[in-house]
């Protein structure tokens, strides 16, 4: 009997070694999502303090070209420069093919649906959307459509006569494995 309750010990201690090493992996990624977001609000400070491509810390790649506020969702995101996976990692990326925010043109921005982008699924059209340039202006878009796009049959619209901004995360939300040809396309219009 004694011998069974020594060989429990290591087991025991294994399988809640292996618990806590599963919860640290799975809340790695908000974590880090949530830290990058704190840096690049400084970084966004900086950049409208007029430091020209403020960097979130030394080394990054990066740097924010917007802020984008959803006022119904409580969402308050820098949005950074490009749509690599290294960018979208660390917050939502504009596509650098795509119009600036507040220009005519279409605005593309992209993010993971887990993380960042997660708020998408709430978003209803009507839905207003705020997005603020460096330079201080803020624009104020309006959701017109949500949409689910297959990726590959499907392209966005980049010239537009109006001043549009599109969201763009993968689809279904809670899918187990990332990626898949679906896309969640959230299409708002300028309204100033």
């Amino acid at each position: 009997m004694a011998g069974v309750r020594r060989a429990r010990v290591p087991i025991v201690s294994a399988l809640l070694a292996l618990g806590f090493w599963q919860f640290g992996h799975g809340a790695y990624i908000p974590a880090k999502a949530w830290l990058a977001q704190e840096l690049m609000q400084r970084a966004w400070v900086r950049t409208g303090s007029g430091e020209e491509r403020a960097t979130p810390w030394p080394w990054a790649d990066t740097y924010p070209v917007a802020r984008l506020t959803a006022k119904q969702q409580d969402i308050d995101l820098i949005v950074l420069a490009g749509g690599s996976g290294r960018t979208l990692a660390f917050g939502p990326g504009h596509l650098s093919a795509s119009a600036m925010p507040g220009q005519t043109g279409n605005a593309i921005i992209a993010g993971h649906r887990d993380t960042h982008f997660q708020f998408l699924r709430n978003v209803a059209v009507g839905e207003l959307l705020g997005m603020e340039t460096p330079q201080g202006q803020r624009h104020v878009y309006e959701v017109v459509g949500v949409d689910i796009v297959d990726a590959r049959r499907g392209s966005l619209v980049l010239d537009t006569d109006a001043a549009m901004l599109t969201l763009v995360t993968c689809y279904p939300f809670d899918a187990l494995e990332a990626g898949g040809p679906l896309r969640y396309v959230v299409t708002a219009r300028m309204m100033f």
